[in-house]
């Protein structure tokens, strides 16, 4: 695709969103808009008691990711590619798998006001990998709450991801297998990556790319 302003990854946690957004903007000489997990107080214990917790987890990632990209759209800087390591409709994904109705059905009203004030990509890559391998990731990135993660919700998470991804037509979309690539230690690999993103027509399109020898 050309004239590529707005990039935003997205995928399953542990699946490498944030190294392949700063990999992506050196490669198009763009800039890079991190999610700010960290800055949840209530991530960690929304993982020890997520009944208790996910509502306001879940609406303070809404807000703050609602401002981080309202503030970055006010100050104009698509003079050169955004890659975002996170789409901000895919926050409904986590809503509707933790919510109860009445929380939902509040969350909603609030998502809709917000969702209309800013801007679409211009591509979504959906990044895959099996269980496994984001298991794998969790504990090598060595997150504390994240080990907590189950092996069931995890699943859940990942189902939902899929089912979410499978009706979305809002904007051209990507969909990237990466069980078996390393694109952050292999360049061969983001090489190949680079060349498919810029070969997008639009619609929807699946890669999965064959393994390199390491």
């Amino acid at each position: 695709m050309e004239n590529l302003q707005y990039i935003a990854i997205e995928g399953p946690i542990g699946v490498g969103k944030s190294s392949l957004a700063q990999l992506l903007a050196e490669e198009f000489n763009g800039r890079v808009l991190s999610e700010e997990v960290d800055a949840n107080p209530f991530l960690a214990k929304f993982y020890e008691d997520a009944k208790k917790y996910s509502f306001q987890t879940q609406l303070f990632f809404l807000i703050s990711r609602y401002q981080q990209q309202k503030e970055m759209f006010q100050q104009d800087l698509f003079t050169s590619t955004v890659v975002s390591d996170y789409l901000f409709a895919k926050d409904r994904i986590f809503a509707y798998l933790n919510l109860d109705e009445n929380e939902l059905s509040l969350y909603e009203q609030v998502f809709r006001l917000l969702d209309t004030r800013i801007p679409k990509p211009d591509l979504v890559l959906y990044l895959q990998a099996s269980n496994e391998v984001l298991l794998d990731r969790i504990k090598i990135r060595n997150v504390g709450y994240e080990q907590r993660i189950g092996d069931s919700y995890l699943e859940r998470l990942v189902e939902a991801y899929n089912r979410y991804f499978f009706y979305y037509t809002e904007t051209p979309l990507l969909v990237i297998n990466t069980s078996d690539i390393d694109f952050v230690n292999d360049p061969e690999d983001l090489k190949n990556l680079v060349r498919e993103i810029k070969g997008m027509k639009g619609g929807s399109q699946h890669y999965i790319p064959v393994a390199s020898k390491r």
